[in-house]
C-alpha cells in the first residue's frame, strides 16, 4: 500500500492489504502505538506505586487526608461523563464502519463534549482544594495524590485536542488510510484513560475516603 493519502473504504479489503513483511500499514502503525501505552501504564503504575506507599495516616503529617475532601457522588459523576465520552467514541467508530461521516462527526463531538465535562468537574475539584489551602505542598500524601489525578487530567486534555485535530481531519480529508489510523490509535488512548480512570476511582478516591 502506497504511503501518500488516498480516499479508501474502511469495509474494504485494500484497508487491510498485507504489506510491510504481511503486515497490513494500519495494523502496524496500531501496534506501535500500542508499544507507546504500555509505556504510559508503566507512568501510571508508577504514580499508582507512589500513591499507595505515601496513602498511609503518617504521611499527611497530622495534616488533612482524602476522607477529609473526597465526595464519592462527585467522583461518580466525573466517572460517567468519562464513560459516556468513551461510548460515544465507540458509536463513532461504528459509524466508520458503515462509511457514515456525519454519524462519525457526531460520535466524536459527543465524545468531545462529555470529556469537556469530566474536566470541568476535575477544574473545579482542584480549585476547591486549593481553596482550602489543600496543595502538593500540604503534605506527601496530598502531593501523591495531587500529581496521580492531574497526570490522568493532563492526559484527558491531550486526548480532546486530538479529538478536535481528527474531527477537522475527517471533515477536511475524509476516510484516508491515515486518517482511520490515527482514529484507531486515538480510540486505544481514550479507552486507556477510562480504564486507568476506574483504577483512580477505586483505588484513590474510594479508597481515601474509606481510610
Amino acid at each position: 500500500m502506497s504511503s501518500h493519502s488516498s480516499n479508501v473504504d474502511p469495509k474494504a479489503a485494500e484497508l487491510w492489504d498485507k504489506s510491510h513483511y504481511q503486515h497490513d500499514v494500519i495494523s502496524t502503525r496500531t501496534f506501535g502505538y500500542f508499544m507507546y501505552l504500555l509505556s504510559d501504564g508503566m507512568l501510571f503504575a508508577t504514580l499508582f506505586a507512589a500513591y499507595g506507599v505515601l496513602s498511609y495516616q503518617h504521611s499527611y503529617f497530622g495534616g488533612p487526608t482524602p476522607a477529609d475532601f473526597v465526595k464519592p457522588w462527585y467522583t461518580f459523576a466525573q466517572t460517567m461523563a468519562l464513560f459516556v465520552s468513551v461510548l460515544a467514541y465507540g458509536f463513532g467508530m461504528n459509524a466508520l464502519k458503515h462509511k457514515n461521516k456525519s454519524g462519525l462527526i457526531n460520535g466524536l463531538l459527543a465524545a468531545f463534549v462529555f470529556g469537556v465535562l469530566f474536566l470541568a468537574l476535575d477544574i473545579h475539584d482542584m480549585t476547591h482544594l486549593a481553596s482550602l489551602g489543600i496543595t502538593v505542598a500540604t503534605s506527601g500524601g496530598i502531593s501523591a495524590f495531587i500529581i496521580l489525578t492531574q497526570v490522568h487530567a493532563a492526559h484527558i486534555f491531550f486526548g480532546l485536542i486530538w479529538i478536535l485535530v481528527m474531527m477537522a481531519q475527517v471533515l477536511t480529508k475524509g476516510f484516508t488510510t491515515e486518517v482511520v489510523g490515527r482514529l484507531l490509535t486515538l480510540r486505544m488512548f481514550w479507552h486507556l484513560q477510562a480504564i486507568i480512570w476506574v483504577f483512580v476511582f477505586v483505588f484513590v478516591y474510594l479508597w481515601g475516603y474509606m481510610s
